[in-house]
């Protein structure tokens, strides 16, 4: 990950986004202090104007890379629907 100080970053924005495009994360220092980072997005397709709003806003996090098809062969967590539904409900209650 690449990092760089707020006056470095407005002198060459262009150069920095064109690495996070490339797929590299810069960190963005305030005096060598960390205050943000650059990410890319993803690139396994098309996202509608709200998820990407979400994303913008540190909502959600855009997958990088699609997910290998080894993920869907895995065994599913074992837990019952009852406690599914209060942990889906606990969750809800929270925002």
């Amino acid at each position: 990950m690449a990092s760089v100080n707020i006056a470095e970053l407005r002198s060459h924005l262009s150069l920095y986004l064109n690495r996070a495009n490339r797929g590299e994360e810069i960190l963005v220092r305030d005096r060598n202090l960390a205050i943000a980072r650059i990410v890319p997005l993803a690139e396994t397709g098309e996202f509608d104007n709200e998820l990407l709003q979400m994303a913008a806003e540190g909502l959600v996090r855009l997958p990088r890379k699609k997910l290998d098809k080894a993920f869907f062969k895995l065994p599913a967590p074992r837990i019952s629907l009852k406690k599914l539904k209060a942990a889906v409900e606990a969750d809800r209650e929270e925002d």
